[in-house]
């Protein structure tokens, strides 16, 4: 984990400022290229004119000498890092920035997850808006496990959900998971679905 690399947040904030700047440069240019005299100026808008292209011309090379001091600084600062490379403060938001990505992760994979089962449980509902409703239910009722060592199962009981339809729907799906034969994670357990009180 110490040795992934991610990208170092000085030199993303380096990186911010360098185009934060190119930006207000690129407007300082603009306002001094679109600087007109009238035709037939007077005096005062003569004066006027030069004592602000003045302003503005100091204020371009103030600004082009900011942007070139932030370019070299953000040149010398390695845009990667590896996390063990990163100061603790930076690296806690780096780990917390990673922990979400990775809750993100099983998010998706669990609901693409539902969707399948979804799918499949359709099939024996009348309308298709309860096979959702019916898995979301189904994930928070009780279950027995019974593992066998020496048959090499694990039997997930599944407890009535006191609908005939949808204890029909259940057993349709208990049948499609258990003919899957599917190997509990990390055991050689194959996984046998059924509902409490069949055979």
């Amino acid at each position: 984990m110490e040795a992934m690399t991610v990208v170092n947040p000085a030199w993303r904030r380096l990186n911010q400022s360098v185009r934060r700047e190119s930006a207000r440069l690129y407007r300082l240019r603009a306002e001094f290229g679109a600087r007109t005299l009238p035709p037939q100026p007077s005096a005062e808008q003569v004066e006027s004119f030069e004592r602000r292209g003045g302003e503005l011309r100091e204020k371009i090379q103030a600004q082009e000498l900011q942007l070139s001091q932030l370019k070299e600084k953000r040149r010398h600062t390695p845009a990667k890092l590896t996390l063990k490379e990163l100061p603790e403060t930076e690296r806690f938001a780096q780990l917390k920035t990673e922990k979400k990505h990775f809750i993100d992760t099983i998010k998706l994979i669990a609901y693409r997850a539902e969707t399948a089962l979804a799918g499949e449980t359709r099939e024996a509902l009348a309308r298709d808006d309860d096979a959702r409703a019916l898995l979301r239910r189904l994930f928070v009722t009780p279950a027995n496990l019974r593992p066998d060592p020496l048959s090499q199962t694990l039997t997930v009981e599944l407890h009535r959900l006191g609908s005939p339809l949808q204890d029909l729907a259940v057993a349709h799906l208990c049948k499609l998971l258990t003919d899957s034969e599917t190997l509990f994670p990390t055991t050689n357990l194959r996984l046998i679905f059924r509902q409490v009180g069949s055979t």
